[in-house]
């Protein structure tokens, strides 16, 4: 009898971005080949907290993406650092220890997509699916992001980072001078739209920043680039492959949350894009450059701005993608022929060959 392969699909967790989580899980414990793995389903509330979930239950009202809660009837978890790999204990009961083989995070935002997960797997030398600790961090920050694809002569939007101390009088005259309206602002380190606000005139930008100072110590303020919205998909280690390009088009120019996981007709996803070849391998090319830039493993997302003149320029980079029935990523690989099972798949054992890598290093000095 063959045996299956121990995955801890994690989910939920305390980012606004919890609600995206269950659906993206929800969706690849569906997809997960039954036959190859064992799937163990934690999820973590808006607290923090662990829980080993039933697998027949680990949502509730799942098919209303506005009512989707995470089910807690479940007993307590931890994932715990020692000498064994993946080992996973009930608080409650430290006799009752159980090992895992890898772990596929399908959590968005801070507290799981930002290198706090990550750094923990490493702890508890468990493989991890996705990019470690820095690829993990550096993908979160839009702002440090930003700037290292910028010394590394990749083009991004112009924007201006500020914390609340930074604050000041003329900030509504300095965006004006630097970047006219319309301007975007957005929390650096927050996905999904969440916290983003854009702004059309001086009298709102304000709140805009007030708003995104709710989900981060950090902002943005950026220009806007005016022309088409294209999406690409990455995955590998240390030989990625691109995806086929999509496009998003919506009525206004603005990929809101709502639009993303909400209401599915809100947004037209065009997969393949209509592009020329070589925009089309200009993109691609772009999307592997940026993923070896920031150091990412296993999967991105690359969003991209085509202007007007034809000028590509990255607008930011997801390391966990959504794996919603609606996301693109899952999307553009289909039509890549890659189909939802191999994906998953796929990431499974990039996640296994990657830490099989890093076993062989030497952890002592001579």
């Amino acid at each position: 009898m063959k045996i299956k392969i121990r995955v801890a699909i994690l989910f939920g967790g305390r980012s606004a971005e919890h609600e995206v989580s269950l659906q993206s899980a929800r969706n690849v414990i569906e997809a997960i080949d039954k036959d190859r793995y064992e799937t163990v389903l934690i999820g973590i509330d808006r607290q923090g907290a662990w829980y080993l979930n039933d697998f027949s239950v680990p949502l509730l009202n799942s098919s209303n993406p506005k009512l989707a809660v995470l089910n807690k009837s479940s007993q307590p978890v931890s994932l715990i650092a020692g000498d064994k790999t993946g080992v996973l204990i009930n608080p409650d009961r430290p006799a009752s220890i159980q090992s895992i083989d890898v772990l596929f995070p399908v959590l968005h935002g801070p507290y799981g997509e930002d290198g706090s997960v990550q750094g923990l797997a490493k702890l508890a030398n468990v493989p991890c699916v996705g990019s470690d600790i820095l690829g993990s961090a550096v993908g979160m920050d839009k702002d440090i992001a930003k700037r290292l694809l910028r010394d590394a002569g990749i083009p991004v939007a112009s924007h201006i980072s500020l914390r609340a101390s930074d604050l000041s009088d003329d900030l509504t005259k300095q965006v004006e001078q630097l970047f006219g309206y319309p301007v975007y602002v957005k929390p650096a380190n927050m996905g999904s739209s969440v916290g983003v606000v854009k702004v059309t005139d001086a009298e709102d930008l304000i709140e805009a920043v007030n708003i995104a100072l709710q989900y981060d110590t950090k902002i943005l303020i950026e220009e806007e680039i005016a022309g088409r919205e294209l999406e690409c998909g990455v995955l590998g280690n240390n030989d990625p492959i691109a995806s086929e390009v999509g496009e998003i088009v919506t009525d206004d120019g603005f990929y809101s949350y709502q639009k993303k996981y909400i209401d599915e007709n809100a947004a037209l996803l065009k997969i393949p894009a209509e592009l020329d070849n070589s925009i089309r391998d200009q993109i691609k090319a772009m999307s592997i450059a940026v993923f070896r830039t920031l150091e990412i493993r296993g999967m991105a997302r690359v969003d991209m701005f085509l202007s007007k003149d034809g000028s590509l320029y990255v607008n930011e980079i997801n390391t966990i993608p959504g794996f919603t029935s609606i996301s693109m990523y899952p999307k553009l690989w289909q039509v890549s022929g890659i189909s939802y099972q191999d994906l998953i798949d796929r990431l499974i054992s990039l996640a296994l060959e990657e830490h099989e890598n890093k076993s062989r290093l030497k952890t002592t000095g001579y």
